[in-house]
């Protein structure tokens, strides 16, 4: 995370890249909270390959390889029930926003148009749909490896200027993208499309259908400007 000090370089394809993130969570880590991880990700031609993430508090190991799956302590996670994790058989793992568990991660932005953005977004959520719980865990990468295990519905950032980096995406993407979720930018039409560590904005669900859902409700009435 060296680079986040200036200008974060391109990735070059022709290079095989690992992204490292050894404390992700940083402010709660420094205020003692246990949501916290240490994330390792491999990139190949641009694309998040590998991810191993280790949640040291709960002593809990995510790891995913491209095609391999993804897994928790050993445990498959796959979203919406099936093989895996029996956290995999609980209300988040749905097509409806109405019963989802969504976490938003609000970052840095503090002006006041920013914070109107990101305020509504939550209300839009509270007043078209309503949700099970509003969650803001302080982690990027432990709310992607949650969607994975099914602790999370949804999760998602850059209704301002709050988006993440790519040491925020890479291992987490690879982990929740092999237990079945799916991942876009928040802002834009981007679906069929692989997600750009770039990314200024991000949605991630258990289902196409519940992210296009989050989607539409989110930015009701929210400029993406």
């Amino acid at each position: 995370e060296a680079s986040s000090a200036g200008s974060i370089p391109p990735l070059n394809p022709n290079k095989p890249t690992w992204i490292i993130d050894p404390i992700d969570g940083t402010t709660n880590f420094a205020s003692a909270l246990p949501l916290t991880c240490v994330s390792i990700g491999y990139c190949v031609n641009g694309k998040p390959v590998m991810g191993v993430v280790y949640a040291p508090f709960t002593e809990e190991l995510y790891l995913a390889v491209d095609g391999q799956g993804a897994y928790r302590n050993g445990e498959r996670l796959v979203v919406g029930g099936g093989s895996g994790s029996s956290d995999n058989n609980n209300k988040t793992s749905t097509s409806l926003l109405s019963q989802s568990v969504v976490n938003a991660e609000f970052g840095y932005a503090r002006s006041e148009e920013s914070i109107n953005k990101m305020t509504q977004g939550m209300t839009n959520i509270l007043k078209t749909t309503g949700c099970l719980a509003l969650r803001m865990m302080g982690s990027g990468v432990l709310d992607l490896c949650y969607v994975a295990s099914g602790r999370l519905g949804v999760v998602y950032s850059g209704v301002a200027d709050e988006g993440w980096k790519p040491w925020d995406y890479c291992a987490g993407v690879c982990i929740v993208t092999e237990a079945g979720a799916k991942v876009e930018a928040l802002k834009g039409t981007t679906t069929g499309v692989p997600f750009d560590l770039y990314s200024d904005s991000i949605v991630c669900a258990t289902s196409q259908e519940l992210l296009e859902e989050t989607r539409r409700v989110v930015l009701g009435g929210v400029s993406e400007e």
